[in-house]
């Protein structure tokens, strides 16, 4: 009965209409009669579009800055900075990103992540995420793990890469030789972003 009533209750009518906001339930009047008939004793629900942030129009030229959000699981790395383009490390090779890309979805893999504002040139290595190229010319970029290149030690890289690989060699079963390949993989990508042998 309850479910049914909500169904009835959720469902619009042509006749209802109501300005759409992007950012903003889309509920009818006769939703909100219906909930209080049905549930008087709770609140309104909210719904998604409640806790989003609009974004910003499209613009009708092609803006003359790219803005980036490069976002880590515990923190902003940058959040809404203006630079000229981004190269990111996608599973399809590396892909550049300009004001005015097309909107794009891409899965980085391991690799280096440059952000170019003029001649300033800020490097990350990252392991792995996603890139989010809006229309609007908004990059939103996730990573699970990012570190500046210039902290890494070229010993230390050199040193990952052979004993990973021996790992890798002398693995009993599938999942060290899984395990040992993620780490060949991590450590020659690094070896190749810092340019040694």
């Amino acid at each position: 009965m309850f479910s049914r009533s909500f169904a009835e209750a959720a469902a619009t009518s042509s006749s209802e209409k109501q300005e759409k906001v992007f950012g903003e339930a889309q509920v009818t009047e006769k939703f909100k009669a219906d909930w209080k008939t049905i549930a008087p004793n709770f609140d309104m629900p909210k719904f998604p579009s409640n806790f989003m942030e609009v974004r910003p129009p499209v613009p009708s030229t092609i803006p003359a800055k790219l803005t980036v959000n490069f976002v880590l699981p515990s923190q902003y790395e940058i959040k809404a900075k203006q630079v000229d383009y981004v190269i990111v490390p996608a599973t399809s090779g590396q892909m550049g990103v300009l004001p005015g890309h097309v909107p794009t979805i891409a899965e980085l893999k391991p690799g280096i992540l440059s952000v170019h504002d003029g001649t300033d040139v800020k490097q990350y290595f990252v392991s792995s995420g996603f890139a989010f190229v809006h229309a609007n010319s908004v990059a939103d970029i996730v990573a699970i793990e990012a570190v500046p290149l210039d902290r890494f030690d070229p010993d230390e890289i050199r040193r990952g890469v052979q004993e990973y690989t021996q790992k890798m060699n002398s693995a009993k079963d599938d999942l060290e030789k899984a395990e040992a390949q993620i780490g060949v993989e991590v450590h020659s990508a690094l070896q190749y972003a810092l340019g040694i042998a």
